[in-house]
């Protein structure tokens, strides 16, 4: 069976990356842990993996987040809690005189040299500020984050219960395309002319999967995240067939 042809493409690297994994288990009779991962590759890897002698569990420190940590262990490996090894940090700062937005912290992080594997995901709550991170660069972090955005900060360490929950609203809503591609459908849901669908995707700020594309004919399925710096986040939740006028019907979610 050519396992490839379920994916795209572009996903041919972490696929195969998704089968070295197993095979390790499969071999070594060890679990293997794996980094944060994206929706997407979380996806790939439950599609990979299935449930023979080799399982999967996906915990991200908290039971709403969106980046998780896969670990992939031989069918009689009781999976805890301890096993997926993350932290959760909580910053320090003068909350009355700064304001720390979600890309100031992001883009702290990766000034630190490591990959964006290594970071779940970034908390955020009036003034409170959290992220989870890999417990194995923890001790790398807390020493080298000093500031983040102008503010000066310091990182406090807490435990996993008492994550922010962050308030995520989906709004769903119908509409109808001519094709499945991204600036087309950019157009139609974002209610923008594919002109300025094409422009936003030539400047890099589109994302599908949580990978930029910069190919206005990129073909989107059903289950695709679809987000745009500045519009915001959408879901693409099913695509219904086709109306009389021969365009496609789409439900998509879009976040609040």
């Amino acid at each position: 069976m050519n396992i490839y042809q379920h994916f795209r493409p572009e996903e041919r690297d972490f696929i195969d990356q998704v089968i070295g994994w197993r095979e390790y288990v499969e071999q070594t009779y060890a679990p293997k842990l794996t980094d944060f991962l994206d929706p997407r590759e979380q996806q790939i890897v439950k599609t990979i993996i299935g449930a023979r002698e080799v399982k999967c569990s996906l915990f991200g420190g908290a039971e709403t987040t969106e980046r998780q940590r896969a670990l992939i262990y031989p069918d009689y490996f009781e999976a805890s809690q301890e096993e997926f090894q993350i932290s959760l940090f909580e910053l320090e700062y003068a909350k009355k005189f700064v304001t720390i937005e979600h890309r100031q912290v992001l883009g702290s992080l990766m000034g630190l040299g490591l990959k964006r594997g290594k970071f779940g995901d970034i908390l955020l709550k009036e003034d409170q500020v959290q992220f989870f991170a890999a417990a194995e660069v923890s001790d790398y972090v807390r020493l080298q984050l000093e500031s983040v955005g102008r503010a000066g900060i310091t990182l406090k360490e807490v435990a996993l219960e008492n994550a922010i929950q962050p308030e995520v609203n989906w709004r769903e809503v119908s509409t109808t395309a001519s094709s499945l591609r991204l600036d087309t459908l950019m157009s139609a849901i974002y209610n923008i002319s594919r002109q300025k669908s094409q422009i936003y995707i030539q400047q890099g700020v589109v994302k599908v999967n949580w990978t930029a594309i910069e190919n206005p004919a990129f073909e989107c399925g059903e289950g695709d995240v679809i987000s745009v710096r500045g519009l915001g986040r959408t879901k693409i939740v099913t695509i219904e067939g086709k109306t009389k006028k021969d365009k496609w019907r789409i439900i998509a979610g879009k976040q609040k």
